[in-house]
């Protein structure tokens, strides 16, 4: 096998000490049937991103995180890159410009959806009307909004093909914090609209057992907060599509920061996944790179292996640099950075370097903070089969120094 066992813990990659010794802890924490590290892990709060936990009977809302839903989507266009070179700067103006990214909302498009239907806004009910109608507000004025942070639509070539695909990474926005937030609040006993103090590094996991009336009700937010992140992914890749004048012809999407109910070993167990991609055999992911690197569709494999890893996957390349190593301590009275380990020059040369037309974006994005895909993938290969390698061609982010309390 290619995974490590260090205390328990299942470790694909090179071990971050950080890393694992969350990982160690929350498996120390409830009722936990094991804890994994994909190869992309790195420290997170309270659990490692890249960290797999699966629990009996028990969800962890501080697990699953604050920006809950949060994933890729990728399509295939009917169109080849030969089409749209001339045009690529327009094209990503225009994305800039029609795609509202970091806090607010640059059009007044209204985006209605079944969603706001679902029975399961109900569950807000029992914190006062008024929490009721001030997250659904929040929600419909956010829904297709990307938000800051590493959040992006970007465009593809398949140098294989030469076919054009275009791909995108946000979740559930204000209303997935803010649904975090209260059952988090409600974990550690407190109530649901209080002030929280704030999510430590290294605190144990807050748990809730599945079968009690909160985490019935956390269940089906979270639920919820997923559906919403699938809505506003899907509308966003309408609008690129209609930007390009094209149509897909196939579409690979997923979350990485949930939690599942899911059989292992003739059990069902929940599989809480924070920044790690369900990887069943024959079950289809997308997985980004950074701006100067590859992206892939990938397929689970039916092996011993991925089975140990409870179909699980990496969900992208991994942070080696922090926002502020790499960016500088930002002071947002005056706002000004000092201090950062890479400078705009430095990345605006990787970028044109690997040909990308580049849209935002901040140091603490650049290529230089992150992993090598492959080398992640590497890890995982008795695990997953790479169908597609896509090399990007444009990215769109939000702006340097956009604040964004839901960004990550």
């Amino acid at each position: 096998m290619a995974y490590q066992n260090i205390d328990g813990v299942r470790v694909w990659g090179k071990p971050d000490e950080g890393a694992v010794a969350q990982a160690k802890m929350c498996a120390k924490t409830g009722n936990v049937v094991q804890s994994l590290l994909m190869a992309d892990h790195h420290k997170g709060y309270s659990q490692p991103i890249g960290g797999v936990v699966v629990y009996d009977g028990q969800i962890s809302p501080s697990g699953v995180g604050y920006d809950i839903g949060c994933g890729n989507k990728a399509v295939r266009t009917n169109l080849y890159v030969r089409d749209v070179r001339q045009g690529l700067g327009k094209i990503m103006d225009e994305i800039a410009k029609k795609i509202s990214f970091g806090v607010g909302r640059i059009n007044n498009d209204r985006v209605d959806h079944e969603l706001f239907d679902d029975p399961d806004w109900d569950v807000y009910r029992a914190f006062g009307q008024q929490e009721h109608d001030k997250l659904k507000a929040l929600a419909r004025n956010q829904l297709g909004t990307v938000g800051s942070g590493n959040h992006y639509v970007d465009l593809f070539e398949e140098p294989e093909t030469g076919r054009l695909w275009i791909g995108n990474h946000f979740g559930s926005r204000g209303f997935g914090h803010k649904t975090a937030s209260g059952f988090m609040n409600l974990a550690a006993g407190r109530r649901f609209t209080d002030k929280a103090p704030g999510e430590s590094m290294d605190q144990p996991p807050l748990l809730l057992d599945l079968n009690s009336e909160v985490g019935d009700m956390y269940y089906r937010a979270m639920k919820l907060a997923g559906r919403y992140a699938y809505a506003g992914r899907d509308y966003v890749m309408r609008e690129v599509l209609s930007i390009l004048g094209a149509e897909a012809d196939f579409e690979v999407h997923n979350h990485h920061n949930y939690a599942w109910k899911e059989t292992h070993n003739g059990k069902e167990v929940v599989v809480v996944r924070k920044g790690a991609t369900p990887s069943a055999p024959g079950q289809l992911g997308f997985i980004g790179g950074s701006m100067g690197d590859i992206s892939v569709i990938v397929r689970g494999k039916d092996t011993e292996e991925n089975m140990d890893a409870y179909y699980s996957t990496v969900h992208g390349a991994g942070r080696i640099m922090s926002r502020t190593q790499a960016a500088g301590k930002m002071n947002w009275k005056t706002r000004a950075r000092s201090g950062g380990q890479i400078t705009p020059k430095q990345m605006m040369e990787a970028v044109r370097e690997f040909g990308v037309e580049l849209r935002g974006a901040g140091t603490d994005e650049s290529p230089f903070v992150y992993r090598k895909l492959q080398e992640v993938l590497d890890a995982h290969g008795d695990t997953l089969e790479v169908l597609n390698v896509l090399k990007p061609i444009g990215v769109c982010m939000a702006g340097v120094d956009e604040f964004d309390p839901y960004k990550d």
